[in-house]
């Protein structure tokens, strides 16, 4: 199989998961480890973006982008958001409740597929995935100063609640996904 652009960079985007735990966990590295793992987290997240774009603007979606650009998402913030666990940062029971969310969703996903239904993303996702993107950098940065720790904390708790609304939103509007097929 031949891979566009947008399958590279999402390839890509899983691939850089290794250096950003590595550089955020690996003892020793300090400030500056925290530095390149910001660095490649918003590479990576920018690399979200622009296959999206480039799918859509040059028609070229597939099959293996539709599937792995949600999953690679899921795995670099998800990953991100462990790590943020181990190093004090993030509380367990927040990633408990997003990571939850999105097998919720991907169960839903896949019981519509099944029907032959495609449910789109949403606004709600879309600003979810954003929230969660700008709450890791800012928590991988970690700055010691009184107002950026409020900061850190209002963006956490935004993107909770916006992980929350999103997936009522989604379950809301495809309720009929789980009513039996006859």
């Amino acid at each position: 199989m031949k891979m566009n652009l947008p399958n590279k960079l999402t390839i890509l985007r899983v691939i850089l998961i290794i250096p950003f735990v590595i550089c955020l966990l690996v003892p020793g590295l300090g400030a500056a480890g925290r530095y390149v793992s910001a660095a490649i987290f918003i590479i990576a997240s920018l690399t979200d973006l622009a296959d999206g774009k480039i799918a859509r603007k040059h028609n070229l979606v597939t099959n293996f982008g539709k599937f792995m650009d949600p999953l690679a998402d899921k795995l670099l913030v998800g990953s991100a958001m462990i790590c943020l666990v181990e190093t004090g940062e993030l509380a367990a029971w927040i990633v408990v409740i997003i990571i939850a969310r999105e097998f919720i969703i991907s169960g839903f996903r896949l019981v519509a597929s099944d029907n032959g239904v495609v449910i789109a993303a949403s606004y709600w996702g879309k600003f979810k995935t954003v929230s969660q993107m700008v709450m890791v950098i800012l928590l991988i940065l970690n700055f010691d100063h009184p107002v950026y720790q409020i900061v850190c904390a209002v963006i956490t708790y935004i993107a909770l609640v916006l992980t929350v609304i999103s997936l009522v939103d989604y379950v809301w509007k495809n309720r009929n996904v789980l009513k039996e097929q006859k």
